[in-house]
């Protein structure tokens, strides 16, 4: 792995800890962390209240850049392995409303949690 991937690794590595951190100050249990799917990994899953959660992290020099960073297709296969991962957990969780959001780090500033960022097959992200 080249250094600028190592690099890359880390900063990823902490704004996924930021998240977390953050999360947990707000009353989100973290159920799991980089969970790999045949479809595809996802950063967090947590919850709270009668919400399970499917977060995807992203760090960019802006948060605009971080929101745009996450496309159709990204979407998608977070969805498919969010699915594939309720499929193979604990059925409670499966009585749970899923709800997908994304947690925006850019530096200097502070991160922004969009709960709800996007729905299944809706094509968009919209900024709640």
């Amino acid at each position: 792995m080249s250094r600028a991937r190592q690099a890359a690794e880390a900063r990823g590595r902490w704004a996924e800890w930021l998240a977390m951190a953050w999360l947990a100050a707000k009353g989100y249990r973290l159920l799991d962390r980089r969970a790999r799917t045949p479809a595809g990994e996802i950063d967090l899953v947590a919850c709270r209240g009668e919400y399970i959660a499917f977060i995807e992290v992203k760090l960019r020099p802006s948060v605009a850049e971080a929101r745009d960073s996450v496309g159709p297709r990204q979407r998608q296969r977070i969805e498919r392995a969010a699915s594939l991962w309720l499929a193979r957990h604990d059925a409670r969780f499966r009585r749970l409303f899923v709800r997908y959001d994304l947690f925006l780090v850019a530096p200097g500033r502070l991160p922004v949690h969009h709960r709800a960022a996007w729905v299944p097959g809706d094509g968009a992200v919209s900024l709640i």
